[in-house]
Formats: structure tokens, C-alpha cells, sequence
């Protein structure tokens, strides 16, 4: 069965730093590019951070670019959201996602999702 499981979130204050982590179970993570997504109460699903497969390639949206480092051990199976500066409009649920295809930029390219972290930023 195929688990991604998220772990690191927590309740932060404005300017503090959190590290995401997502353990990928009866995949190989290689196979998969990784990304991670984010769900504020009454709002879509939106793009975090994306990385290649072999970690080669990241992306990041720009409210998050310059604050935030995607990353990935694939000895390790595990993908990781390093979140620096936080902002209380960074306040969310954290999804890992997985996708077979070349980006994991978009909802509609994820194969498999994590069940969620939530990210809380005090002002």
C-alpha cells in the first residue's frame, strides 16, 4: 500500500522556521517527481515546491521562492520542505505529493498525496 506520510508541522511565530518532512512507503521515491502543496480553510489547494526526480530540477511559487528550499533524499525515501520567514498568510494544511510525471507542479499531475501537516503561523 502506498503511504506518504508528513511529519514537522506545528504552530510557529511570524518570522520562525519550520522543517517539513514526508517518508515515502512501497514507492521508490526516484521514480516519482515530489512536490508539495498547501490548503488554507476556504481556499483551493495551491503549488508549494516541486523537485525533479533525481532532485536536479526545483520549482517554487512565487510566494514562497526565496524563503522556502525543497529537497530530497531518495536513499532515504524522504522529501523535505525547509520554510524560513514564515508568515502568518503561510498558515495551512501541507500536503506531500507524488507524480509520475515530470513535474509535480499541479494537482491535476499527482498520483498520490499525504494526508497533511498543518502549518500554523502566529502574528
Amino acid at each position: 500500500q502506498v503511504q506518504l506520510v508528513e511529519s514537522g508541522g506545528g504552530l510557529v511565530q511570524t518570522g520562525g522556521s519550520l522543517r517539513l518532512s514526508c517518508v515515502l512507503s512501497s514507492l521508490t521515491s526516484s521514480n516519482y517527481a515530489m512536490g508539495w502543496f498547501r490548503q488554507a480553510p476556504g481556499k483551493e489547494r495551491e503549488f508549494v515546491a516541486a523537485v525533479s526526480k533525481i532532485g536536479g530540477i526545483r520549482y517554487a511559487s512565487d510566494d514562497v521562492k526565496g524563503r522556502f528550499t525543497i529537497s530530497r533524499d531518495n536513499a532515504q525515501n524522504t522529501l523535505f520542505l525547509q520554510m524560513s520567514t514564515l508568515k502568518p498568510e503561510d498558515t495551512a494544511v501541507y500536503y506531500c505529493a507524488a507524480s509520475r510525471q515530470l513535474e509535480a507542479t499541479t494537482p491535476t499531475n499527482v498520483d498520490y498525496w499525504g494526508q497533511g501537516t498543518q502549518v500554523t503561523v502566529s502574528s
